[in-house]
């Protein structure tokens, strides 16, 4: 399992370095999990070496977000001086993300209609 570990952090410590070396606005440990598909992909016995040691990060996966946690409880103070900036923030980000997948799904309805369909979206009796 530690052999495991050290491969699925060598890939993000690569994703990293690649990152900051090539000055792209992609996150290193996305390069690296990029990396590692590549390689589970040219590789499938990786994979399944590797897949103990995912499962088990995944298991307690919602450890990850102890740190978060205390980090809002330790700020509560600002948070709630800045509660009306705050809450207006969520609430915006929130309608305007529902906004464009609805927008973005619309779209791509649109574009794969099937030939079947008349263009005001009704379809046509057998």
């Amino acid at each position: 399992m530690l052999h495991a570990f050290a491969v699925i952090l060598s890939f993000q410590l690569a994703g990293e370095a690649a990152a900051r070396a090539l000055a792209i606005p992609v996150p290193g440990p996305v390069l690296g999990a990029a990396a590692l598909l590549a390689a589970f992909m040219a590789f499938p016995r990786l994979a399944d070496l590797l897949r103990p040691t995912g499962e088990a990060i995944l298991a307690h996966l919602s450890l990850l977000f102890v740190p978060a946690g205390v980090g809002v409880v330790g700020h509560l103070g600002t948070l709630g001086a800045e509660a009306l900036p705050v809450a207006v923030a969520l609430v915006g980000s929130t309608v305007a993300a529902i906004a464009a997948a609805a927008l973005t799904f619309a779209a791509v309805a649109k574009a794969v209609r099937l030939p079947d369909e008349e263009q005001d979206g009704e379809r046509r009796d057998a």
